[in-house]
Parts: structure tokens; sequence; C-alpha cells
């Protein structure tokens, strides 16, 4: 059956009414050339070279041809795959629509094989906005919502234009949020303007390059180097040389890896979220919204002892499958001091649920020891983990639960109790004659996995039964869902539930802020009350 709002659409089950002004919607027509031109030039390149043997070959074996003939297949060859290309082209970008609802996301596409995507808005976790290199040279960006257990990007708009794409996001994120007609953001009706955002830091050149070669590729390369060396001493044999050039070549990709997502890396902070930006050639712009981060965990590779750096990765639901080919997806800091990483645990912890933040999270980060409140292994854990017994450990807050662990390469992991989705106690034959144990903390896919490891295995029972009661209590007062609905910004929303909405805006320095800056849901950049209590111990 095919809907008046959409002709194309294909035989499929009947959708509810999209509402006014929801209306289908095409992409850009260049869109299947820019997904579609490494395929385009493949194609050329095969086609065209085969195609030009052949005349020649025909040429040798039959005698010579007039003038010009070879010539005029070749051409004529390639007009004819150039109308077959442009044929297909059309009908990809024609059979391509979408569609944004008070409810939904829709895209459907496909031209033999029809394919309808639907996403619900409050069920969206994140929204990148991505410029591969060719799109940035049209002004092009593609649009991708994440959407719990989808596995992978649940609709990938590509590609629109760059303004569009930012509108559209705008749209999306002030529906999912809840927020009344009244406080959307200024612009056209239904097309809210993207939300005004503060900078909190930006990455330079030199420290991302220092970041790189001191990364874990250098490390890898480093001790590949020593072990072919002693092969090489040891057998006399030069050949194993020739294993450094499949190494160099992992190294060489993991450093171009680490260089292109985090060059030119930015954060700022919106009443939307959280708001990054990098990349090198392809650059990319993600928002995550509050309350959608799963996991946080702030790593220190053992180079980065030498320089103070750490990194934060994070958890959010639908990157888990996309986390092992784009890590810089779930990296909310690639690199940075320790003021800056508690300055961006700032932002996704507003309510870190502790009177001294900065004390606890230093000791998380840096520290050993039962200083700030941290349970530590006991001593005859040492014959399991010599290294970092005394660092293995938990805090808890009222709002999160912290890991730590490593010596060598510090972890720190902070997990609020509203988004534990379950737990697991584990215990080999040693570590039950040692009388301890491990808690693993079940969270989404990604780079993030909790776990408390090497402690009192009575200790981490008790933590068991009290930390299953502690999530579940949480969870009922978690109002994160729609951040900005009013019954979040006035009801009774416990601790940690998400971006705190300001009873009365901040002015800001300079000129008088307009009139509509002091409405409900548009007031000043939250960050300065979530850092409020962070401050207070710097």
């Amino acid at each position: 059956m095919t809907s008046p709002e959409d002709p194309g659409a294909s035989d499929g089950p009947e959708l509810p009414a999209p509402g006014p002004g929801a209306e289908w919607k095409r992409v850009h027509p260049v869109s299947p050339l820019v997904r579609g031109w490494i395929a385009l030039a493949a194609i050329a390149y095969f086609v065209g070279r085969d195609q030009v043997e052949g005349l020649f070959l025909r040429e040798e074996s039959s005698g010579p041809l007039p003038p010009g003939t070879p010539l005029l297949w070749g051409v004529l060859a390639l007009v004819a795959v150039l109308v077959v290309i442009s044929v297909v082209f059309f009908l990809s970008w024609w059979f391509t629509r979408y569609q944004v609802t008070a409810e939904h996301v829709r895209v459907r596409s496909g031209v033999l094989f029809r394919q309808h995507r639907q996403a619900r808005l409050d069920r969206v976790q994140a929204i990148d906005i991505s410029q591969p290199l060719l799109a940035r040279l049209f002004g092009l960006a593609e649009l991708r919502f994440e959407v719990a257990d989808a596995g992978e990007s649940a609709v990938r708009l590509a590609f629109l234009r760059l303004d569009d794409a930012r509108t559209l996001r705008a749209t999306i994120l002030d529906r999912a949020s809840g927020a009344e007609p009244s406080e959307a953001a200024p612009g056209e009706p239904g097309m809210p303007s993207e939300a005004p955002e503060q900078p909190v830091l930006a990455l330079t050149p030199g420290r991302v390059i220092g970041a790189t070669l001191l990364s874990g590729n250098t490390v890898f390369l480093l001790i590949a180097a020593a072990a072919i060396a002693v092969v090489t001493a040891l057998t006399g044999e030069g050949i194993s040389l020739a294993a450094l050039i499949p190494v160099g070549l992992a190294v060489a990709g993991g450093y171009w890896s680490t260089l292109s997502g985090a060059w030119n890396f930015r954060a700022a902070i919106s009443r939307d979220g959280v708001r990054i930006r990098y990349g090198l050639l392809d650059t990319r712009t993600q928002t995550v919204p509050p309350g959608r981060i799963q996991a946080v965990a702030v790593n220190q590779p053992l180079l980065w002892r030498l320089t103070g750096w750490y990194r934060i990765s994070i958890n959010v639901a639908g990157y888990g499958a996309a986390a092992g080919n784009d890590a810089a997806r779930t990296r909310l800091l690639p690199v940075g001091t320790l003021d800056e990483t508690l300055r961006i645990l700032a932002l996704v912890l507003p309510n870190p649920g502790t009177a001294d933040p900065v004390g606890l999270f230093t000791a998380g980060i840096q520290g050993s020891g039962e200083d700030y409140g941290f349970t530590v292994s006991p001593r005859r854990a040492r014959w399991v983990a010599p290294l970092q017994w005394r660092r293995s450990g938990y805090a808890l807050t009222e709002t999160a639960l912290l890991s730590r662990s490593g010596r060598l390469w510090r972890s720190l992991a902070v997990v609020p109790h509203e988004r534990i989705q379950s737990m697991a106690l584990e215990q080999g034959p040693l570590a039950r004659k040692l009388r301890i144990a491990d808690l693993r903390l079940h969270s989404t896919p990604g780079p993030v996995s909790p776990r408390i490891r090497q402690l009192e295995d009575s200790v981490l029972l008790e933590l068991f039964s009290e930390q299953s009661v502690r999530a579940a209590d949480a969870r009922r007062r978690d109002r994160t869902e729609r951040w900005l609905h009013r019954e979040t910004a006035t009801g009774p929303a416990g601790p940690g539930a998400g971006l705190p909405t300001p009873a009365a805006p901040t002015a800001p320095a300079g000129p008088a802020a307009p009139a509509e800056a002091e409405q409900p849901g548009e007031a000043a950049h939250p960050a300065p009350q979530m850092e409020e209590n962070w401050n207070e111990h710097r």
C-alpha cells in the first residue's frame, strides 16, 4: 500500500499518521555520488582497463581497424557505464526519504530491496554529524542517530546540507528532551535552532602529536623491535628483520587512528548535553544528551606517566558495536591534564554525590590505600597482584560506584547507580583459597568494563547485596530520559538525575542577553552550575 505522504513507499505495514508538518523529505541529490565514489572509481578503473586492453588485442588479432575506432568504442563504453551509474544513483536518491515526527525519526531507502528504519526519539542516545572528506567539499554531512540496543547506527541520513543537518539535530534533541514548545530554542516554527554552547577545552596539535608518540603503539613497537633483534642475534638469520614490515604497518595504522581521532578536538557543553568535535580529514561532531553515558573510565597509559596525561572513555548505548572500529567515538577526552580530566568529569557527573569530589576522584585516578573512603584488597591478595593490591579497590558515593585498578597502567571506572545493568561475583580456585574475589559490573557494550578486583570475598558479597537494592532504587528515581521535561526540572528527581535546570539564568559577561534567553530551558549554559560542587574543593 502507498501512503499519500510518501508516493514512493513500498508495500508494508501501515504506519501511524505522521501528524501535521511531518512530511517526507529527500536527502541531497549529490548523496549517492558521495556515498559511492569509491565503487565508482573502482568500476571506472577495471572497466576502462579491460575495454582498452580488449580493443587493442582485437586490433592485433583481426588486423588494423579504421583510424579512431578503438577510441570511439572506448568513449561509447564509458558513456554507457556513466548512463547506467547515473540511473542507479538517481533511483537511489529518489527512493531515499526521511521523516521526523513528534515521537519518531524514519528513513526509507532501497530500490529493489526496500528498507524502513525507525528510531524513537526518547531512545536516542547520541547524535553525530559526520563529514567525510568528499562530503566536506560539497558542504554536506551525514547524520547518525544512536539508539539503545541498535547494534549499529539505528538511522543514518547521508547526506544533507551541513546547516540542514545541524537544524535537524537540534529538532530531534529538542523533541527528545521533552521541552515545552515555549521552551524550544528560537528558530523557524517546528525547527529550533542549534542550542548555544559554552566551550570547555581544546587540544593543541603539539599535545595530540606528543600523545600519539607516547601511546601504546610505541610500547608495542619497542617490544617488537627488541624481540626481533634478540631472535636475529641468536639465530644469525637476518630474514627475521622482514617481520618489522607488518609490525611497522600496524603501528603506523595505530598512530594514524590516534592522531585523526584527537586532531582539532574541542569539547563544549550546551543544554542538549556534551558536544565534542574532532577529525583530521574526516570531521565529526557528537552530541551526547544528559544521562546517556552509561559508564566512564579514566585511563593513564604507561608512557603518559611522564607527562601527567589522562584519557576519558565512555560507554553509550548504541556506540558499542562501533567502538572497536572507531574508538574515537567513545573518547570523551583523548588526552588531558588532571585538571582538564576533572573538568570533563564534572560535566558528565554534575552531581558526584560526595562532599569532596575533587579529592575523591583524584585519589581514584592517582592514589592508593584507603584514603577518601576506598576499600582496598587485603594483604594476602599480593600473591596474585603483587604490584596493584594496594591500589585495587572501590568507593561509593550517593550517586555512583568507583572502581580503580592498575599500578603501571592506571584506571578508574565510574558507573552511576542507575546505570548498572547487572553484577556477577567471580572467584577462581586460587582466589577461593585466598578468600578473595572479583565483582564485575555489567554495562552496555563499550570500552569501559567496570570490575572490582581482588577484594575480600565477604566484603564483595555484602556490596553485591547492597548495590542491587541501591541500583534498583536509583533507576526508579531516574528522570534523564526527558531531560528538559517540566517534570524533570521541577519533580522529585533523585540524585544524579541529569543536567540541572537553572532556576534563574546567569547573565553572560559582556552586553545584556536578549529577553528570549530568560525563558525556561533557554537559560545560560549549565556548565558553571555543574562544576559548582567540584570547584569548591579545587
